[in-house]
């Protein structure tokens, strides 16, 4: 009777839970690397939803950052005391997101003016967290109006900085002692669409910038000069399929099952269309399988390269931005993991599935210290795309399922 009470209750409060996501999507949290000024107003905004519910204690754990107006980047964490303290149920959901980009490319509505169509809630920060962000602050809500408490304690952890490496975030988090290995530790940052996926195991990362020095000319007398954008353009591909030749293998644990490689952003090198470029700058993003070695593949990267600047003439540096080995997996028969599956059973009435993803959860710095950390939620996968959206349902249901495994 008593989940019933509860679940009827979440979905009651289906109404105020889509409110209360499309006004945290209305306030853009970009980091500074992507011309932001961080998730101050943000965590402001969540702070004054956090206290008007009355948790039993809102802490902050700023980082300093000088690169954002405010010189710190915000960690917000609220409690709901269980029956025991010493085993904490930690729901951690991140405040920061990426740029919408392409304007034109939002078809349904501007990327901070959330709207609901279909029941679904569009907007930048839908799905990628905010989905999740709201159904763990109800999930506690619920609890503490109908009078619950919960076996565990609820800690409720919005970070900043996920979207750009964690320093700033759950990083800072972890060196203030905050989580024990006894604790359960869900980032509800990925999943799928039936919520039959629970993710305890990510790929190595690997981000680096490639840097090709030519020689800057007039473009109508190409002779004297070396056009670095033209062997930028072509080294870039060349890589491309070197590691993707050498790296093939593939493991069906994994979603996808393969290494990926993918060369992503692109800075500007010239101001001019008649001017020959002199330096060019192409960044990659590259997920690879665990039983790959690392710093095999960067000195790979740097002999190809090398070999490159024999043939053109040109100078090519592999200047890396974040290298992240990939840590072990989190064990599949650990508490948090078999928690989750029953609740999942009860709520959804399927049998959930562990396997691996391509990385870049807030769960991988739990793993590199030996804390288990599982990630989960129920999501079509549209983060990081024009027309993000959040299915309401999804975060509905996956309230129910925080709930129940925090009453567990």
């Amino acid at each position: 009777m008593q989940n019933k009470d509860v679940f009827s209750k979440i979905e009651n409060e289906t109404n105020q839970m889509a409110s209360t996501l499309m006004e945290l999507i209305r306030i853009p949290a970009i980091g500074p690397e992507n011309g932001g000024d961080g998730e101050l107003k943000k965590a402001e905004k969540l702070t004054q939803i956090l206290t008007s519910m009355e948790f039993d204690s809102i802490e902050r754990f700023d980082a300093e950052d000088e690169r954002v107006p405010s010189k710190r980047r915000p960690n917000v964490i609220a409690y709901y005391r269980g029956g025991n303290d010493d085993e904490k149920l930690w729901l951690i959901t991140h405040l920061d997101i990426v740029p919408a980009g392409e304007e034109s490319l939002w078809t349904i509505t501007k990327p901070f003016e959330p709207t609901i169509k279909d029941e679904k809630i569009y907007g930048r920060g839908s799905e990628d967290n905010m989905q999740p962000m709201v159904a763990s602050i109800y999930t506690a809500k619920v609890l503490k109006e109908l009078g619950i408490k919960p076996k565990r304690t609820i800690a409720l952890a919005f970070v900043s900085d996920e979207e750009q490496g964690s320093k700033y975030g759950i990083q800072h988090l972890i060196k203030q002692g905050l989580f024990k290995k006894d604790d359960l530790l869900l980032v509800p940052d990925s999943g799928n669409e039936d919520g039959s996926f629970i993710e305890i195991a990510e790929k190595s990362a690997i981000w680096f910038r490639i840097r090709t020095i030519g020689k800057q000319a007039h473009a109508s007398r190409p002779h004297t000069g070396l056009n670095a954008h033209r062997v930028g353009m072509q080294f870039a591909l060349a890589l491309d399929k070197m590691l993707h030749d050498k790296y093939s293998r593939k493991d069906a644990y994994f979603d996808p099952p393969g290494s990926t490689v993918e060369p992503t952003k692109k800075d500007k090198n010239v101001d001019a269309v008649n001017i020959l470029p002199g330096e060019d700058l192409v960044y990659f993003d590259c997920r690879i399988l665990p039983n790959y070695d690392i710093d095999e593949i960067i000195s790979n990267i740097k002999e190809f390269a090398k070999e490159y600047e024999k043939e053109t003439g040109a100078s090519i540096k592999f200047e890396p931005l974040s290298i992240s080995p990939a840590p072990q997996p989190t064990d599949a028969n650990a508490k948090v993991v078999t928690n989750l599956k029953e609740a999942i059973r009860t709520v959804r009435g399927i049998e959930p599935k562990v396997g691996g993803i391509g990385g870049g959860t807030c769960a991988a710095f739990f793993r590199k210290i030996n804390v288990p950390a599982v990630v989960w939620s129920t999501i079509d996968e549209t983060a990081h795309q024009p027309n993000e959206y959040s299915k309401i349902k999804n975060m509905v249901g996956d309230a129910k399922v925080f709930a129940l495994m925090a009453l567990l």
